[in-house]
């Protein structure tokens, strides 16, 4: 998949943890809820995107190395660890805009 130059999406970010812990993920690695990876219906695996909360101006680099999220309206599943770098878990969504490094 090649990407335009200054690609970004703009949507709703969720996470995933403890179920998932250990299970593959879609490029084959266990998954670990404590790394700083995320889940992307399309962008190609080892890609690197920088998630930034537009609600509090904080963000993380991630590396896509699994499919989802499978809810309509969200755009990227983070792990727990790089949910926890943008926001509360408690609040469990965040509006984001992703940009491709």
């Amino acid at each position: 998949m090649s990407l335009p130059e200054n690609y970004s999406e703009a949507g709703i970010a969720s996470y995933y943890a403890h179920k998932y812990q250990g299970r593959l993920t879609a490029n084959g690695e266990r998954f670990d809820m404590y790394a700083i990876t995320a889940a992307h219906k399309t962008l190609p695996f080892d890609t690197r995107v920088r998630v930034f909360n537009v609600n509090n101006g904080r963000s993380v680099v991630v590396r896509i190395n699994d499919r989802g999220p499978f809810i309509e309206g969200r755009i990227i599943d983070l792990s727990y660890s790089a949910f926890a770098h943008i926001a509360d878990h408690e609040q469990g969504l965040a509006d984001v805009v992703l940009e491709i490094l």
